[in-house]
């Protein structure tokens, strides 16, 4: 299957740090993160694209992920990381072929900024997948859901943090359902919420 016709799949996530924002992390549960990013990229890659922005808690496991499965689909893959940070890329940078570069901006905020711009404008999405996560997730919701409106939307509210923020205040009804607040059997999930509704 050419990669154009390959639908795409925009994932949002990160583990809250310590001392950032206490309202993110004293909710996230991290094993509940792990989970789900690594249920989502076994469910997505074979058929789909997932696409991301670089984040050193997140790349590592879906790179694990495609070695666990043996899977050289390195076009269903699309890595989106800011020049900011270079010098700092996570070892697993290296390990995709499809890693957009995107300019500095006059300090870190604005380099996040145009990083989410140019990913979220350049591609045409599915579904956007949210998980755990902190300010990020809130600003990426925001952005998605404006640039991309007629795309099916899955916060998984079960990993807490910024994603459970998004869930109860900020989504609509149309999207809501109880298995993202309680079903922790992440690959049955996204079966059923992702890859049956795209």
């Amino acid at each position: 299957m050419a990669s154009e016709q390959l639908k795409k799949v925009f994932l949002s996530a990160s583990i809250p740090l310590p001392g950032r924002n206490a309202k993110y992390f004293n909710t996230v549960d991290i094993t509940a993160v792990r989970d789900a990013i690594i249920a989502l990229t076994t469910v997505v890659l074979p058929k789909h694209v997932l696409v991301w922005g670089g984040h050193p808690s997140i790349t590592p496991l879906i790179y694990y992920v495609m070695e666990r499965l043996g899977l050289n689909i390195q076009e269903h893959v699309k890595l989106y990381q800011s020049l900011w940070f270079e010098g700092s890329f996570p070892d697993d940078n290296n390990k995709f072929e499809n890693v957009i570069f995107t300019p500095k901006g006059k300090d870190i905020l604005a380099s996040i900024g145009l990083m989410r711009e140019q990913m979220l404008s350049e591609n045409q999405f599915s579904a956007a997948v949210f998980i755990g996560g902190m300010d990020g997730i809130e600003d990426e919701y925001k952005m998605f859901v404006e640039m991309h409106p007629s795309a099916l939307i899955l916060p998984i509210a079960s990993t807490g943090a910024a994603t459970k923020v998004v869930y109860d205040n900020k989504l609509p009804v149309k999207f809501k359902n109880p298995r993202l607040l309680k079903d922790y059997g992440y690959m049955s999930l996204f079966q059923n919420l992702l890859l049956e509704q795209i």
